[in-house]
């Protein structure tokens, strides 16, 4: 379609015809109005007019919260509306408190005049009592009578000077008296900011860090996204307000129940973190999103901004010289929870895992814990650092066993160290079976008698471990992560049953995956703590889905900023009632003051004597040991005879079958035969065969 010219303006006489004056009026008025200047002047109006308003809004609220129970009831009302009855009956013994205060107030009151004529008339007689001596000291000391009347006077004269100061300042007062309250008000409705949202700067509108009010939550958890909850709190005649429970000061930030509308998850809720961290002005890793025991109900700790990039205190190992542990009434000083208060660790019958990538903090929260319990005399460590970066080199003089490289040598002792521990375990289960004892092994039997000392077996890097290619000579690897592997099978075997008899498992691991760390080994820790992890899936394996699915996140920590900063799961660490995980900002202790703690747990202990590899068992010699097993028997049948092998040396012959007994029987003439249908050994050749080798062993 072809372009068309605009026609001409109408002319007359000789030039164009101007627009109407209301027109052009018109466009001046909408030019001015739309000019940013005018834009900004209005905001400004605006802006400052409401700070004003609400300001006194916000005052009169406060004068009636202080002079009447308004306060106290809407508490009431929240808590009970959260489902918080202890709080609310909290806040109803408060108000019956403030009651009482307040009658006391009022009877105070109609005495008020009779007490302040007593006590003007009381004070203006000592006064006047006072000024005399005085005068009658200064008329004594001038020889003058007329001094006695000079105190008074000079009294008299400074209050008629003072009413005459009044007198001159009264007026601007009462002139200036509404402008100081406007600006009273002003001030109060600027700190709350309380004007509309268009009509605030940028800089404020954007301010990190402000301050957290019921109006904020609500207003952070309406824009979240989620239909059901918007639409519910605006639905609310409360605005929202009765989703709250009592906003509370919880360390470094603040702490909220809230109670979700029917139709919202808190799973919602959960995957929405960084939203609603961003809606709350924080950054993400400032807002934990927890599932309280209250049904439908989500708890949100928001951080003072910036509060969590802040160290912490040094840890009371360092601080406290004197300081002592006890493995079965103590608990070990780990760090800070994020409320700020102390967050200690029970160790007593625990298997532990920490896990996390690497270079965050996982050898020094190991370590850490084992810094104290090494201030317990009665418990002895065998560690094996996989790492060899001498992290651990202070329990040397302190650990039985230290093993420290990432070789395959080293897996080979460290997975050695590891069954000597489950044939530890086995020992005592039967020694506690032969000792009647009903209560398990007693803090009593655990320091008097050495054979049921605590044991902790450290593995630091266990990855290593896991993954480990090397085969014994009896074809079984020593990593992996079946049956078959000679680690991997030791560390479930103490998962089992080592916790009755205190043979503890300690594990430290990078980065979890089913490969270095099997499900069956990461399940059987009774404290799972894991550090920065990469994605949610890692999480889960680190620290199980119940504690995923209730608000763990250690996958949403920040690589390399928060280093020593773990998520704790399991039953060696308090949490509140229907919490399945607490974050815990961890004591870094250095090197040097590791070193000196170590320092005065050696000087509590007997000298140790410390081996870098297991004592590996003697040479066993089957054929004495199938003597032994026979005793006075002329036969013995053959199951028999590999049993009483297996009770004589758990270790060597546990995993013996009978084509074992047959290969060594054979080897020496002494096989075993069939007696009455049964395969047995005969007493008779196993002598001879013996009789036989020393003979030879002679010649």
């Amino acid at each position: 379609m072809p372009k068309t010219t605009p026609a001409p303006a109408p002319v007359a006489d000789g030039g164009p015809v101007r627009a109407p004056a209301w027109v052009r009026g018109g466009r001046s008025v909408r030019v001015v109005l739309t000019h940013d200047r005018t834009r900004t002047a209005t905001r400004l109006v605006v802006r400052h007019g409401a700070y004003v308003a609400a300001g006194g809004v916000i005052a009169a609220k406060r004068a009636w919260d202080g002079r009447t129970l308004a306060r106290y009831e809407r508490m009431m009302r929240t808590a009970e509306a959260a489902g918080q009855h202890e709080v609310a009956m909290e806040w109803e013994v408060r108000a019956a408190a403030f009651r009482a205060a307040r009658h006391q107030r009022r009877m105070d009151l109609l005495k008020a005049p009779q007490q302040a004529a007593k006590a003007a008339a009381f004070a203006v007689g000592t006064t006047q009592g006072a000024l005399l001596l005085l005068g009658i000291v200064l008329a004594i000391a001038e020889q003058d009578i007329t001094k006695v009347v000079g105190p008074t006077m000079t009294v008299i004269e400074l209050i008629r000077w003072a009413a005459i100061l009044i007198g001159i300042l009264w007026g601007p007062t009462i002139v200036a008296g509404p402008f100081l309250v406007l600006l009273s008000l002003w001030s109060i409705g600027r700190h709350r900011q309380a004007a509309p949202a268009w009509t605030l700067p940028g800089t404020v509108k954007d301010d990190a860090g402000a301050p957290i009010t019921p109006s904020v939550v609500v207003t952070a958890l309406r824009d979240l996204g989620i239909a059901p909850l918007r639409s519910a709190i605006r639905e609310m005649g409360d605005a929202g307000a009765g989703m709250l429970g009592p906003i509370r000061i919880a360390g470094c930030g603040v702490e909220v129940d809230v109670t979700l509308p029917s139709g919202v998850s808190t799973e919602e809720v959960q995957k929405r973190r960084r939203k609603l961290a961003e809606n709350l002005a924080r950054h993400e890793h400032e807002v934990f999103v927890t599932i309280p025991q209250a049904a439908r109900t989500v708890r949100l700790w928001i951080a003072d901004s910036g509060a969590l990039d802040e160290p912490i205190g040094p840890s009371p190992l360092v601080t406290d010289p004197d300081l002592s542990a006890d493995l079965y009434n103590g608990r070990a000083p780990w760090g800070q929870d994020l409320r700020g208060d102390a967050a200690a660790l029970s160790l007593l019958q625990r298997h532990l895992l920490i896990t996390g990538l690497s270079n965050q903090g996982k050898t020094a929260a190991l370590r850490a814990l084992a810094l104290w319990l090494a201030l317990d005399t009665s418990v002895e460590f065998r560690v094996a650092d996989l790492k060899g970066a001498g992290d651990w080199r202070m329990f040397d003089g302190l650990a039985t066993v230290l093993i420290q490289g990432p070789t395959d040598e080293h897996v080979i002792s460290a997975t050695e160290m590891l069954e000597q521990g489950v044939a530890e375990m086995e020992r005592r289960i039967e020694l506690l079976e032969q000792s009647g004892a009903t209560d398990g092994v007693t803090r009593e039997m655990a320091r008097t008698d050495p054979r049921f000392r605590p044991i902790v077996l450290l593995v630091d890097e266990a990855q290593v471990a896991f993954m480990c290619p090397a085969i014994g000579e009896d074809k079984r690897p020593y990593g992996g992560t079946k049956a078959t592997s000679r680690y991997y099978m030791a560390a479930r075997k103490l998962h089992n049953q080592g916790r009755v008899v205190n043979v503890l498992l300690w594990q430290g691991t990078q980065d979890p995956t089913n490969e270095n760390l099997p499900k069956m080994v990461r399940e059987g820790a009774h404290i799972r703590a894991s550090l920065v992890l990469g994605t949610e899936e890692q999480a889960r394996m680190a620290l199980g889905d119940k504690a995923v699915d209730g608000g763990a996140a250690p996958h949403k920590l920040r690589q390399g900023l928060d280093k020593g900063t773990l998520v704790v799961a399991g039953d060696g660490v308090k949490l509140a009632p229907g919490q399945s995980s607490i974050t815990i900002r961890t004591h870094f202790i250095a090197g040097a003051h590791a070193i000196e703690i170590a320092g005065r747990a050696k000087a509590r202990r007997a000298g140790v004597t410390t081996r870098s590899t297991v004592d590996r068992p003697d040479e066993t010699d089957p054929l004495a040991d199938v003597a032994a097993v026979l005793g006075d028997e002329k036969r013995m049948r053959t199951q028999e005879v590999l049993s009483g092998l297996a009770a004589r040396d758990p270790g060597a012959y546990r995993e013996w079958t009978f084509g074992d007994l047959k290969t060594v029987l054979d080897a020496v003439g002494a096989a075993p035969y069939k007696s009455d249908g049964q395969m047995v050994v005969s007493r008779a050749k196993v002598e001879s065969a013996l009789q036989l080798r020393t003979e030879d062993a002679g010649a």
